[in-house]
C-alpha cells in the first residue's frame, strides 16, 4: 500500500523538478511544476460547505495538502499538518487539505491501518475524531482537481505564494515515523522563506506514502472481491476445552471471537460486517474466529450460511455437549447469555472489547486498529 512511484527530486542547489507522470486511466497526470499558477477548485468540505480557491484570496501563503483517511503515512502526519496550520494561521498562512482518492478504487485489504475508507462521510468522521483545524475537502467524485495538481502520494504538499504561484511541492518533512528525528522540515522551511520574502531553499522533494487511488484502479477492487469469493469456507466442531483455548489466545495476534446462530436475526445481519473486518485486518496481527451455537445436526445449514457469506476465516460449531451455561462460564463471566456476543481478546487472554448484541462496525474497527496500530512501525 505504501509505495514510491514517480517523484520530484531536488538536485543540488538548483532544485530542478523532474518530469513526473502518473497513469490515471487513459490520461497521464503530471505534477504541477514550480512557478505554475494554482488550479482552481470548487469542492465539498467536511463542514458541509463548498470551497473555492478564491475563498482564500486573502492568504499570504496558501498550502494545499493532498491527504486521505486510510493511508498509514497520511495518518502519521496528521498531527504535524495540524501543527503547521496552527503555527502559521496568525501569519497569513492558510492550509487546506484535499482527499484525492476515489473510494471505489480502495480495496478492503488496503484499509488494514484504518477504521475508515475515503468517502466524504468517513472524512467527516476522521476530521471530528482528530479535531482537524483546517478545511478538509473531497475530490473523490471526479478527481478533476487532483489531476490538475498531480499529487503522487499521500500526503503531498503544495505551497503557493501570494500571487498563487507554486513555490514548493513535496513532503512535509524527512521522517514519517518519528517526528523527533526530523532533520529537514521542508514544508515549514518553504512557508518561512515565503513569509520572509526569500527564495524557497528546496523547491521540490521526493514524496513517500500511499499511491493515489485513481478511479482506474477500481478494477483491482473487483478482482479482490472475485478472489475472496473463491476462498475455502469450512466449519469444524469444537468442544468446551477448545473454546477455552481460543479465549486464552496464545496466537500472538488480536483475536475477534463471535458467537452466533443461524436462527438469530441480529447474528445473520451483522455477519457481512465480520467478513469485511476480516478482509481489512487479516494481513495484520489479527485473526477472526466464529463459533456457531446451532445444534450439531444443523451443520449443513450452518455451512451453507457461511459459504453464502464467504466467511473464509476460522469457523467452529459448538455442539452443546457440555451445555450452554458451561460455555458461558468458560468464555466470559460477564456474558449474560444472549447472542450475538463478540469479544476482542489480546494475546494472553485479556479481553479488550466485549459486546452483547449486534456490533457497531466502526466501534470494532477503531478498537482493532488502535491496538494493531495506524502507522508503520
Amino acid at each position: 500500500m505504501r509505495i514510491l512511484t514517480c517523484h520530484t527530486m531536488a538536485l543540488a542547489s538548483t532544485a530542478l523538478l523532474l518530469a513526473c507522470t502518473v497513469p490515471a486511466g487513459a490520461q497521464e497526470i503530471r505534477t504541477l511544476p514550480i512557478g505554475a499558477a494554482a488550479p482552481d477548485f470548487d469542492l465539498p468540505g467536511v463542514d458541509g460547505k463548498m470551497h473555492r480557491l478564491a475563498d482564500y484570496d486573502d492568504a499570504t501563503v496558501l498550502v494545499i495538502v493532498f491527504t486521505c483517511n486510510h493511508c498509514p503515512t497520511a495518518q502519521a502526519y496528521e498531527e504535524r499538518i495540524k501543527q503547521l496550520a496552527a503555527d502559521y494561521r496568525d501569519k497569513g498562512v492558510v492550509l487546506v487539505a484535499i482527499s484525492p482518492n476515489d473510494p471505489n478504487a480502495v480495496r478492503l485489504d488496503e484499509l488494514g491501518y484504518s477504521d475508515l475508507s475515503d468517502t466524504l462521510d468517513e472524512m467527516k468522521i476522521r476530521a471530528q475524531d482528530k479535531s482537524f483545524n483546517f478545511p478538509y475537502l473531497y475530490d473523490g467524485a471526479t478527481q478533476t482537481v487532483s489531476k490538475a495538481y498531480g499529487p503522487v502520494a499521500t500526503p503531498h504538499v503544495f505551497v503557493f505564494d501570494q500571487a498563487r504561484k507554486l513555490r514548493y511541492a513535496g513532503r512535509v518533512d524527512n521522517n514519517e515515523r518519528n517526528p523527533e528525528q526530523v532533520t529537514s522540515r521542508d514544508a515549514r522551511n518553504a512557508i518561512e522563506a515565503l513569509l520572509a520574502g526569500r527564495p524557497v531553499p528546496v523547491e521540490t522533494t521526493r514524496v513517500f506514502g500511499c499511491s493515489i487511488k485513481w478511479a482506474s484502479k477500481s478494477g483491482s477492487v473487483a478482482q479482490a472481491f472475485a478472489a475472496w469469493a473463491k476462498e475455502l469456507v469450512s466449519v469444524e466442531p469444537i468442544d468446551l476445552e477448545g473454546v477455552r483455548k481460543l479465549v486464552k489466545n496464545d496466537s500472538g495476534k488480536l483475536r475477534l471471537i463471535n458467537f452466533w446462530a443461524t436462527h438469530c436475526g441480529p447474528c445473520v445481519v451483522e455477519f457481512p460486517e465480520l467478513v469485511t473486518i476480516n478482509r481489512m485486518y487479516r494481513g495484520r496481527d489479527f485473526e477472526m474466529v466464529s463459533i456457531n451455537l446451532d445444534a450439531a445436526k444443523q451443520k449443513d445449514k450452518v455451512l451453507a450460511l457461511l459459504k453464502d457469506q464467504q466467511a473464509s476465516f476460522k469457523n467452529y460449531q459448538y455442539g452443546f455437549d457440555a451445555g450452554i451455561y458451561a460455555l458461558m462460564e468458560a468464555v466470559d463471566e460477564s456474558w449474560p447469555g444472549p447472542i450475538p456476543y463478540t469479544l476482542l481478546v489480546k494475546p494472553g487472554g485479556e479481553i479488550l472489547y466485549r459486546h452483547l448484541g449486534q456490533i457497531d462496525p466502526l466501534e470494532v474497527k477503531k478498537t482493532i486498529v488502535e491496538y494493531v496500530g495506524r502507522t508503520y512501525r
